[in-house]
């Protein structure tokens, strides 16, 4: 059945009183008398047709069917009060909305960003991710960390880092260990992640004439998800330095032999043209483009018993 709206402050009454278990606390709680939250109980019981609550000398019990209720009214009520914090934040906190590629964003941004946070706890960040081509309008992101060649219709672009492009393989991937010559690279199995420039440009910024054609390689969409198939021995990838950084860090991979190349596309900190950065954002702006300069990639604290060191006394 559908329930009136009148009946939800019957509904919110009953849901204090199924977590009391007990009229009078729930009264209290409410800053209600302990009859009034009774009649708001067997009101809802008459509409529904349905008792919820067994009555004995000592107080109340949920039946099945009142606790059925509770469970529901209960998540309800939970979900409206999250959905009205997120439309009212915190006074002293301030949204911002940031949209990036997923790649940069798991190697590159996420790692960094807890020094931002720490730095401007009042500083809410909102992060998407995908192709980075999102329409910076009201209702979308106010800065962007773009991949191209830095012009795009309505955008003010700021230059944030160039990129090179290197190939790179898992450690244990079959015949990587004995790989001295930038030629054999093309005999090992190849992946390829779509970018702009792909092997054939850097064999031949190597001065390697690579099989016509290249042989057969695993595609993928995206740069993270080739990644982590080179992680995995599926072949080696023509990696970004961004995004490649961290891989080498962990040795998960390992740079094969050959030159690195220069991309054609670098990256570039975007916001709305004729649109000032509010000051949330300018802030962000100025700490992406220190971090820039960084090219270590920050690696998790883990904690001493994790590594098996002693605990440092307080």
């Amino acid at each position: 059945m559908l329930l009136r709206p009148s009946l939800l402050p019957a509904l919110a009454v009953f849901a204090v009183a199924a977590r009391h278990q007990n009229f009078a606390q729930a009264a209290q709680e409410l800053h209600l008398t302990a009859s009034a939250v009774s009649h708001h109980v067997r009101r809802l019981e008459e509409v529904l047709a349905t008792r919820l609550f067994l009555r004995h000398a000592r107080g109340v019990r949920l039946t099945a069917e009142g606790r059925q209720l509770a469970d529901a009214a209960s998540a309800a009520f939970t979900d409206v009060a999250a959905v009205a914090h997120h439309l009212q934040p915190d006074a002293d906190s301030v949204p911002l909305r940031i949209a990036t590629l997923r790649s940069l964003s798991y190697c590159w941004l996420l790692p960094r960003l807890p020094r931002f946070t720490q730095a401007h706890p009042h500083i809410r960040i909102e992060l998407h991710t995908g192709s980075g081509l999102d329409r910076y309008d009201e209702n979308g992101p106010e800065v962007g960390i773009r991949y191209g060649l830095g012009q795009w219709p309505g955008l003010h672009a700021q230059h944030l880092m160039d990129d090179n492009l290197f190939p790179v393989a898992s450690p244990a991937l079959p015949g990587v260990e004995a790989l001295q010559d930038p030629a054999r690279i093309a005999e090992l199995p190849l992946l390829s992640d779509l970018s702009p420039q792909g092997w054939r440009d850097w064999f031949r910024h190597a001065g390697v004439r690579p099989p016509s054609p290249l042989p057969a390689m695993h595609t993928f969409a995206d740069s993270t998800d080739a990644m982590r198939a080179a992680v995995y021995g599926m072949g080696a990838v023509l990696a970004r330095t961004h995004v490649a950084q961290p891989y080498l860090q962990r040795y998960e991979l390992v740079r094969l032999p050959g030159p690195a190349l220069k991309a054609r596309y670098a990256y570039y900190v975007v916001h709305a043209e004729g649109r000032p950065p509010s000051p949330a954002a300018r802030l962000f702006i100025d700490w992406l483009l220190g971090q820039a300069a960084d090219e270590r990639t920050p690696v998790p604290a883990l904690p001493d018993s994790l590594l098996g060191r002693p605990s440092t006394p307080g």
